[in-house]
Order: C-alpha cells, then sequence, then structure tokens
C-alpha cells in the first residue's frame, strides 16, 4: 500500500511539471509572406532602340518627268526622361521627353537636271501618358506635340541653270499618338515596348530642276521600339 501511495504522488508531482511547462512555453507565428509593393510614382531616365517606318510613299507632282524614291524604314536610338504619378490606386499619369536619332531616311527627288532630298536625321516628342498598373505591368497611351529637324539638300546639279529649291513648305513641329507596355523587373529597372506615330501633314517643294516642278507628299512615320528606364522612387 505504501508503495502504491508512493507511485501516485511521483505521477502527479511530474504531471504537474510537465502542465506548468506547457503553460509557460511560447510559440513564435512563422512571419506571412511579404508581397513586393509596386510603386511607379518618381522620375525615371533611359534609352531606347528601335526603327521607323514610311507611311505613304506616293507623291503628286506637276511634271510627269520628276521621278522620286524614299527609304521606307531606318534604324532609330535614343534616350527619354519623364516622371509619374500612380493614384486611385492603380492608374498612373504622367509627363515625357524623347530624343531619337535616326539613320538615312529621306525622300529623294529628280529630273534628269537635277535632285533634291528632304532628310530626317532625328525626331522627338514631349508627351503626356495615361495608363492602368497590376503590380509590375503598366499599358499605357500617350500623346502630345512632334518635332523634326527641317533641312533639304540639293545635290547632282548637271544642268543649267543651277538647281534650286524656290519654296518649300514642311512642317517641322506635328503631332504624335501611341501606346505601349511597360515592366518593373527589379526595384528600380523597367522595360518597355512601344508604338508610336508621328503626323506632320504634307510636304510641298517647288524648285527648278530642269524645268520648274512643284511635289507634294506625305510625311508621316511610325515607329516601334524598345527600352530600358532607370527609376528615381
Amino acid at each position: 500500500m505504501k508503495k502504491i501511495l508512493i507511485a501516485v504522488a511521483w505521477l502527479a508531482a511530474t504531471s504537474g511539471v510537465q502542465a506548468a511547462d506547457m503553460t509557460e512555453r511560447t510559440y513564435a507565428k512563422a512571419p506571412a509572406y511579404a508581397a513586393p509593393v509596386y510603386n511607379w510614382t518618381g522620375f525615371y531616365i533611359g534609352g531606347h532602340v528601335g526603327g521607323v517606318f514610311d507611311t505613304s510613299n506616293g507623291f503628286s507632282t506637276t511634271t510627269i518627268i520628276v521621278t522620286g524614291s524614299h527609304d521606307s524604314s531606318a534604324f532609330m536610338g535614343g534616350g527619354q526622361i519623364g516622371a509619374d504619378y500612380q493614384f486611385a490606386p492603380n492608374w498612373v499619369a504622367g509627363i515625357e521627353g524623347q530624343l531619337s536619332a535616326l539613320s538615312s531616311y529621306h525622300h529623294r527627288f529628280t529630273d534628269g537636271g537635277g535632285a533634291f532630298r528632304d532628310r530626317n536625321d532625328w525626331l522627338a516628342s514631349v508627351t503626356g501618358r495615361f495608363g492602368f498598373t497590376w503590380g509590375p505591368g503598366l499599358i499605357y497611351a500617350k500623346g502630345g506635340v512632334a518635332f523634326r529637324d527641317n533641312g533639304f539638300e540639293k545635290f547632282n546639279s548637271t544642268a543649267p541653270p543651277p538647281m534650286s529649291i524656290m519654296a518649300a513648305g514642311r512642317d517641322g513641329t506635328g503631332y504624335t499618338v501611341g501606346g505601349g507596355l511597360e515592366y518593373l523587373f527589379a526595384p528600380m529597372w523597367s522595360a518597355k515596348v512601344e508604338y508610336q506615330y508621328y503626323g506632320f501633314g504634307t510636304t510641298s517643294v517647288t524648285s527648278n530642276l530642269a524645268i520648274v516642278s512643284t511635289v507634294r507628299y506625305r510625311d508621316d512615320t511610325q515607329s516601334v521600339k524598345a527600352g530600358l528606364n532607370y527609376h528615381f522612387n
């Protein structure tokens, strides 16, 4: 009987110690995974490469002996700088300035007595853009004012009188619209693909090649480019 009482007392004592240990011991909950927070608000700077394509290759002239040719495409490369603001909470509004240099890209006209060339060496734009973001992705539309160099060249003048450009109506300022998709692949870096249309209306040139003639043609350009941006946010 005495042994039974001792065993019961020992079991009661060890059970109490275990219960105390269980009440005093605490367990830390594993931290929940924190999804990254994407924010498009801030300034950015970057570069791009791509191509430009002529919208129209037709022209009209006052004399049937004038012939023309043009570069239907060219390489482009340049840079951009801008600022965005994210609000409400998945919308993004911003402004961007862009400058692109072009490879050989021109219209050329001749009638055998001489020739002139309408050459584009660069394109620029200042645009607003507005888009929708879902996390690291942003789809947007853009539009604003476009600029280009404004110069004509004459060359290969072989017949008298010397060939000259008598009058030229060529707009160096126009409009641009487009859109694109941009993706934040790192906290400060994004990549984009973009389409942009540049409208400069109709160019009209009157010159005395072998005879006085006037040439008119549409002078619009399309571009497709890819770029990288570094964000200061």
